[in-house]
């Protein structure tokens, strides 16, 4: 008579009531040290003098000009990223050609590459003794410690975000919407406008955001390029930093909200991506069971 020996049932890690609680509350305490507490901190220096002193320090001259010098490069950079990042994902996969994934590589880099040594390489090609500098100086176009730096050095550190948010989903998507419509007679424009950008318009619009962030947030680069003069090329970022020198305290953290600002905003928005994403999924897939 053969006996049964019981199933043995499976253990997972994190079964045991007390160490899924240990894990639980050890991610909580560094989630709590190592990003609420900082956030905490910048809204309780700023807000330490009261409304009225947080609203007179966001209204000083200089910190007014640095945000709207931000808002002004956010401006000029995200628009030409988007037509940036929608070029090199079409292009990367639409088409097949020698070089492609060197291409990728190489729109990638700045992931890669310190934002300083990215200021630095730029005052090698722009500056008074550099490659194209001499040149432009002669025609007095000032590159360098002006805003086209700020520009250039904030392009080259956010061309990667709207180019990996769109590279993924074209490519899961394939080319049979395009080709489709093509054999119906579409322009390749028209294909762009009517096929393409519709189905990748959310990952585009995250995209977006997350280079809006960084431009607005960017210091590293930005901060070699620009000379960080006060009142003429410092950006959000730099007047933090200049205020905090100074010992003002309450005034270099009552400007860093803007940017946790534009955070939050940045985290809201993907937010509500991710869950228009979920909603337009499950339509499409109650459209193929009702199909």
């Amino acid at each position: 008579m053969s006996q049964h020996r019981p199933k043995r049932t499976r253990v997972r890690v994190g079964d045991h009531p007390l160490t899924r609680r240990l894990i639980i509350w050890a991610v909580l305490a560094v989630t709590a040290v190592i990003l609420i507490g900082p956030l905490a901190v910048i809204f309780a220096e700023a807000f330490r003098g009261g409304i009225g002193t947080y609203l007179e320090a966001l209204a000083r001259p200089d910190t007014l000009y640095a945000t709207g010098l931000t808002l002004f490069v956010a401006l000029i950079c995200v628009p030409i990223n988007v037509v940036f990042g929608i070029a090199v994902a079409w292009t990367v996969t639409k088409f097949s050609f020698p070089g492609r994934n060197l291409l990728l590589a190489v729109v990638e880099l700045p992931f890669s590459i310190s934002p300083i040594v990215a200021g630095v390489a730029y005052l090698f090609v722009f500056g008074a003794q550099g490659l194209l500098g001499p040149y432009f100086l002669e025609h007095g176009i000032k590159i360098l410690f002006a805003v086209p730096g700020i520009i250039l050095a904030s392009l080259f550190v956010t061309a990667p975000f709207v180019v990996r948010e769109l590279v993924p989903l074209m490519m899961a998507q394939g080319r049979d919407a395009e080709e489709a419509a093509v054999t119906l007679g579409a322009t390749g424009f028209q294909v762009l406008r009517l096929v393409t950008l519709p189905n990748v318009s959310l990952a585009l619009l995250y995209g977006a955001a997350l280079c809006n962030a960084r431009v607005m947030g960017e210091f590293g680069a930005v901060s070699v390029v620009s000379g960080n003069i006060r009142g003429q090329t410092s950006t959000l970022p730099l007047q933090i930093e200049l205020l905090y020198q100074d010992s003002q305290v309450i005034a270099a953290f009552a400007a860093a909200t803007l940017l946790v600002g534009v955070a939050l905003f940045t985290l809201i928005a993907k937010f509500l991506i991710e869950r228009a994403q979920a909603k337009r999924h499950e339509i499409k897939t109650v459209d193929i069971l009702d199909g």
